[in-house]
């Protein structure tokens, strides 16, 4: 047969002819325009063919005009297979169920462990957990990848420092640093303090130590603000001098924001696509059709599906396309000068302790020049300016 594919599909059968005169049976089946192979004969009196199965209903006409009989021996193809498999259909039904199901069951979340977390913390997570919907029970198509849950518990709860979040099978693994851990108790040696930098004293609050220095004084950097010697001449005791000495302080930063800047926004139009993965090829099962964004980003979350503890190269992808526009964003001169005096403050509170505060700020330089406002301000910070200096033997 030239193509054997159209042939199983419409389907064949192997006969069997036995009688006188085989040799006119077939002769007359092929005058009728019939199409049969594989002809061998059996014995003097049979002979075995095949031949398509839409031409039974011209076979058995002949037949009846002949002295031979017929009996079929084999069923082939698609229409007699379509037959066995509805004949055992519950069969295969149960099957694709059961391997449906084990699946399903492999793809959801079954177990929740978090460790490093006090019961208050953990009760926090959970909840927060809780509203992303990663809970037992819920599917892993439709939930966060690991990246996401960990940046939103992290930002949602201001108790953490820190939490790694893995997926171990059907099992979510939280471990968690808690911010305000106990601080170990520092161990200090003999020392004296001196100052870091220029200041004018503001306030002292000496805890341990000999100070001397007093409030509105200036003090050059390294200059000796608290002395870890005590006591009396003759008498004199070593310690560790223990204090915070609040002095202010000057910096000068230098900022510079042009008057007009072009940048990128989502317009809040967006498209969803879903499909499913098979190796390389992509089928698609929900937002057909491109999309007709000029400008845009796609985020593609790959969900991998898995039988038991394996993973199938089979995937869930859910594609979203956001368009985003230009945006030209201008400023008058004083409100160039307003945003550039804060991103100023900004910057100095980046090179600042948190117990830093900012007195007062001034404007020494203002320059328009090529599209830019460009600022030169200057800063009155109070700050503790005290930092440790061993007290080495012969200091005494």
């Amino acid at each position: 047969m030239k193509n054997q594919w159209i042939e199983f599909f419409n389907g064949t059968v192997t006969v069997k002819a036995k009688g006188k005169g085989c040799e006119r049976f077939i002769n007359n089946i092929t005058r009728e325009g019939l199409n049969i192979w594989n002809v061998k004969r059996y014995g003097p009196e049979a002979v075995v063919f095949n031949m398509r199965l839409q031409d039974i209903k011209v076979l058995r006409g002949i037949v009846r005009k002949s002295e031979c009989k017929v009996e079929f021996l084999k069923r082939d193809g698609a229409p007699f297979l379509m037959k066995r498999l509805l004949k055992n259909s519950g069969f295969l039904i149960g099957a694709i169920a059961f391997l449906s199901i084990i699946i399903l069951l492999s793809n959801v979340v079954w177990g929740i462990e978090i460790k490093g977390a006090k019961p208050a913390t953990e009760y926090q997570i959970r909840k927060e957990l809780d509203k992303m919907g990663v809970k037992i029970g819920s599917v892993q198509f439709f939930i966060d990848d690991v990246e996401s849950i960990q940046r939103k518990l992290t930002n949602n709860i201001e108790e953490l420092t820190w939490v790694g979040v893995e997926l171990q099978g059907t099992t979510f693994h939280f471990q968690v640093v808690e911010k305000n851990q106990p601080k170990q108790p520092e161990l200090l040696t003999p020392r004296n303090l001196v100052a870091k930098k220029e200041a004018v004293i503001v306030n002292l609050f000496v805890e341990k130590g000999q100070p001397v220095v007093k409030v509105h004084d200036f003090v050059q950097k390294g200059q000796l603000l608290v002395s870890g010697l005590m006591g009396k001449e003759g008498q004199m005791e070593v310690v560790a001098s223990k204090a915070e000495v609040l002095g202010e302080t000057w910096y000068k930063t230098y900022v510079e924001l042009p008057l007009n800047s072009t940048f990128s926004v989502y317009s809040g139009k967006e498209k969803r696509k879903h499909a499913i993965l098979i190796g390389d090829w992509s089928i698609p099962i929900w937002g057909f059709g491109d999309h007709q964004f000029a400008k845009y980003k796609e985020e593609v979350n790959v969900k991998k599906i898995k039988f038991m503890k394996w993973e199938l190269p089979i995937a869930y992808v859910h594609k979203t396309i956001r368009e985003r526009e230009d945006v030209t964003r201008s400023y008058s001169k004083e409100e160039a000068i307003g945003i550039a005096r804060e991103m100023a403050r900004n910057d100095i509170k980046k090179q600042l302790s948190e117990e830093a505060i900012i007195k007062d700020d001034k404007i020494l330089q203002r320059v328009f020049d090529n599209g830019k406002v460009k600022l030169t301000v200057h800063f009155q910070i109070i700050e503790n300016i005290a930092e440790g200096q061993p007290i080495v033997q012969g200091d005494e």
